[in-house]
């Protein structure tokens, strides 16, 4: 299976807990204002990746704590990108999943499961230049959540997750 990547990291410590494989897909509609990675927006952009490809070299990292897809939106490329994260977690490997979109958005539209379900956590919401932070980790601005997977989608609503820290 191919998706479209602006790039990936092979050992990342800022795009979620512990040392991460970190893809950056390709597409973006959000085109939120001071976006870091505004180069991701255009969907003819960036280059494709085979997903075996990428899954092998996770498979070869014995370091790896997750996967983290960003972007982009990975929720431009369901199937790609809930092929890579069921792949990660046969790995033993926990996923993040970025989006600009909220849960509430993506829980209601049914091709989104796919990838809601073969995930950990969401790091939900679009980039707010207003509300821009470098005091909570792993986010951008304060609007956006940490939102446990599984247990909101077996509650039908978000609910947070915690770092474990004063956050």
């Amino acid at each position: 299976m191919q998706i479209r990547i602006a790039g990936k990291v092979d050992e990342s410590i800022v795009d979620g807990p512990g040392f991460r494989y970190a893809v950056f897909t390709q597409g973006c509609r959000h085109h939120c204002p001071g976006c870091h990675n505004p180069e991701t927006h255009d969907f003819e952009g960036g280059f494709p990746a085979d997903c075996r490809e990428l899954l092998g070299e996770m498979a070869d990292n014995p370091l790896l704590d997750g996967l983290t897809l960003s972007g982009g939106d990975p929720f431009e490329q369901v199937p790609a990108s809930a092929f890579l994260a069921r792949g990660a977690r046969a790995l033993g490997l926990n996923v993040w999943v970025y989006s600009g979109y909220t849960f509430e958005q993506l829980y209601r539209r049914p091709d989104c499961r796919e990838l809601l379900t073969a995930c950990d956590v969401l790091v939900d919401g679009p980039f707010v230049l207003a509300q821009r932070t470098l005091e909570l980790r792993f986010r951008g601005s304060r609007n956006q959540r940490l939102i446990d997977l599984p247990a909101s989608l077996a509650q039908g609503r978000p609910v947070c997750f915690s770092l474990g820290d004063d956050e």
